[in-house]
């Protein structure tokens, strides 16, 4: 919806929608829509139903009176047209009478169907249908546990569907999820479905958070989008057939969720509807929510699909089970992969647990006596004798009195106490149970740890993702900026081009008149340079002044302009310099003011006949050759003009080769971003696997260290002495 060079095309709001389909007959062309009624609000206004992307109206086709529910888009979806063909094409292939239910609707997607302002937008056109949304629909019937049972059976079987043919809704969820008149299931909301065509793609949402693995991200797309939703649905349903208290009791009135939300996923041990449900008798309610709990910490590619058969309703049987009373002494493992016991071979199970290498068994009593017990226990009776011999004869030795011999028999019995195998075994399987409880780690830490790791990655990625279009929009704009300049510098080149082209023809009125001027000057001046003194002498100039002004270079009238007076100081008087043509100044002896002045007059009077004389128009000729130059001066102007042209158009070129560099290079670091990211989420993915297996030994362990310390303290002081007597 938005160009290669250009931003990310902006949708109407659902307010503008509204607006539009208030006059269906101009805003639609397709005939089903044109001049279609809308359902109405209170207020006359078209009732819109609004999501994350789009509003959906109700609209009544004025030609055939059918019912449609058109989507009408608030949002850029990458690929929006490819993704609806794709998924179009996919359910037309679909066999009605191999499906558990008709729950596919059609619709047809229309690329350029209402106008709204000036700009024409696609919509969705889906068949209408007359049903409830699931939350609704449990409203209403949460108390007949047959008819919620039969639906979570219908649920199930719809999630078969979409698995045997390769099908993801990717946002199952209580509002996608509709309950028609004969409690049979209908899909709504196409817009983030996978089908196989669109492998490779990557997905346009997350799905509602309160139905959703806390491990999905942003890149993932696939065949497995609904496991995690579809075992949190299906968990609810059969939990309300069991217990229909269960509804009241953890749904919230409007709630968006059925039983369990995004925070109980996320901290199953502090999740009071959890817990809730993993203690509820009914064995089929916890097996269930212990397999969601154990799911909520799982990648997405490991989910298993919501089993094919569920076994029926059992009452879990009372009592937990014991460890043995012989071996490492652990507590009951769960099931492999944290599945419970009843969907064992339904589901496949994750690999098991590394193992923690052999166990010392830690002994729970004393075995065989030994020749040393044997005399410790001789060494009892005769210390007791010797002490009431001492106490019934008072004897009073100076280092021995009637305790004495106590004393040596506790003394020694402690020594055979100390020997004997059992004690040692049970410090050292205490001392290993110890040390690998130690190695394996915090497993509440390590869950904090992760779940941190995996916030700040989706941060990072929320961030990425955001920051990608800014990016695509900053370079697009340095794109059109760099165009603008472009094209203002050559406006600007080519206008003043432009004003030396149009004065062309005042530089050739100046060029002509200026020739003309050149032309009669040069004649006045040939005409001046005829007329020789000597020949036609001035008043009041002889010969001989004639002879003095041909010495000082002045020969004819060509060879001075003027004179200037200047005062004779010797003489009081006043004299005159004859002006050259060259602009030098000479005084000539003999000329004065009154032979200048007559100088001048004479020079002037054939200056006037020359002018008289001179030619008033140029020739052929030289007009042409004038001509010429100024038609030269055109053509490079032209010419400069279309390079101009030329240079702007090779500027454009090279701002769109770099534009298609930069979007090439943000896109390829963007997607190397993508793979990172993917890397990161696997090797997340890993560890929960592995947190999840660590914190069920973790628990193991625990119990056995327990345990271990509890055999310890069977090999007591009192248990030794009742071990030399009686044997045990």
């Amino acid at each position: 919806m938005g160009s290669a060079t250009g931003p990310q095309r902006q949708f109407p709001s659902g307010g503008d929608y509204a607006e539009a389909l208030q006059h269906t007959h101009l805003c639609f062309r397709h005939p089903e829509l044109k001049g279609a009624r809308p359902e109405l609000t209170k207020l006359g206004l078209p009732r819109a139903i609004s999501g994350a992307f789009a509003s959906v109206f109700s609209l009544t086709s004025a030609t055939s009176g059918q019912r449609y529910a058109v989507k009408c888009f608030t949002r850029h979806v990458p690929d929006q047209e490819r993704r609806y063909q794709a998924i179009s094409s996919r359910l037309a292939q679909l066999d009605p009478a191999e499906l558990s239910q008709p729950w596919a609707l059609g619709f047809e997607y229309l690329p350029d169907a209402i106008s709204v302002g000036k700009e024409r937008y696609p919509v969705l056109k889906m068949e209408w249908c007359e049903a409830v949304t699931l939350s609704s629909w449990l409203d209403d019937n949460h108390a007949d546990r047959f008819a919620v049972g039969r639906l979570a059976d219908r649920f199930e079987a719809l999630t078969r569907d979409l698995a045997a043919n390769q099908i993801a809704h990717g946002d199952l969820q209580h509002g996608n999820l509709l309950v028609a008149s004969d409690d049979t299931l209908r899909l709504v909301d196409y817009d983030g479905m996978y089908v196989p065509a669109l492998a490779g793609l990557n997905g346009t949402e997350r799905g509602h958070r309160n139905y959703q693995s806390p491990l999905r991200g942003n890149d993932d797309f696939g065949d497995n989008l609904d496991r995690f939703s579809a075992w949190v649905i299906f968990l609810s349903l059969k939990a309300i057939a069991a217990d229909p208290a269960l509804w009241n009791r953890l749904h919230e009135p409007k709630g968006e969720f059925l039983l369990l939300a995004e925070e109980d996923f996320k901290s199953p041990s502090g999740s009071t509807g959890l817990q809730t449900l993993l203690s509820h008798p009914d064995r089929m309610v916890s097996g269930l929510a212990d397999q969601v709990r154990s799911l909520a910490f799982q990648p997405l590619d490991l989910l298993p699909p919501l089993a094919a058969t569920v076994p029926g309703q059992r009452t879990a049987a009372t009592g937990a089970t014991r460890a043995a009373a012989s071996g490492a002494g652990t507590a009951p493992a769960p099931a492999a992969g944290g599945l419970p016991g009843w969907m064992a071979g339904h589901v496949p199970q994750p690999a098991p647990p590394p193992s923690t290498g052999p166990a010392v068994t830690s002994p729970d009593g004393f075995r065989v006596r030994t020749l040393l017990d044997v005399v410790t226990a001789m060494l009892w009776p005769l210390a007791l004798a010797a002490t009431a011999l001492l106490v019934v004869t008072g004897y009073r030795a100076p280092l021995i009195g009637p305790g004495v011999p106590v004393a040596a028999a506790l003394l020694c019995t402690a020594f055979a106490r100390s020997r004997r195998a059992e004690r040692a075994q049970s410090r050292a399987a205490l001392a290993q149970l110890t040390n690998e409880l130690a190695r394996l780690g915090d497993p509440v830490k390590a869950a904090e740890k992760l779940r941190q790791d995996r916030a700040e990655l989706d941060a990072a990625e929320t961030k990425r993702i955001a920051a990608h279009p800014r990016a695509q929009d900053k370079l697009t704009a340095r794109y059109h900026a760099e165009l603008k300049e472009a094209e203002k510098r050559k406006v600007r080149r080519q206008r003043d081009l432009d004003k030396k082209i149009d004065g062309l023809a005042e530089e050739l009125r100046r060029a002509l008149g200026k020739a003309l001027a050149d032309k009669q000057s040069a004649y006045v001046r040939d005409q001046l340079s005829r007329r020789l003194i000597a020949q036609s002498l001035p008043p009041g100039i002889g010969p001989t002044l004639a002879a003095r002004l041909a010495d000082a270079g002045i020969r004819t009238a060509a060879d001075f302009t003027g004179y200037r007076s200047v005062l004779n100081t010797s003489f009081t008087s006043t004299g005159a310099e004859l002006v050259l043509s060259n602009g030098r100044v000479i005084a000539v002896h003999g000329i004065g003011e009154a032979r200048a002045i007559a100088l001048e007059v004479w020079r002037k009077s054939h200056v006037a006949s020359a002018e008289a004389r001179q030619p008033t128009a140029l020739s052929a000729s030289e007009r042409q050759s004038i001509r010429q130059g100024i038609d030269r001066r055109r053509s490079q102007l032209t010419t400069q003009r279309k390079a101009v042209e030329s240079e702007t158009d090779a500027l454009r070129a090279k701002a769109r080769k770099e534009l298609q560099e930069a979007q090439e290079r943000l896109n390829r670091e963007n997607a190397q971003a993508g793979d990172r990211a993917r890397k990161q989420r696997q090797e997340l993915s890993r560890r929960a696997v592995e947190l999840q297996q660590n914190s069920a030994l973790h628990g193991t362990l625990s119990a056995s260290v327990e345990a271990a310390k509890l055999r310890q303290r069977g090999l007591s002081y009192a248990s030794y002495l009742r071990f030399l007597y009686l044997g045990h």
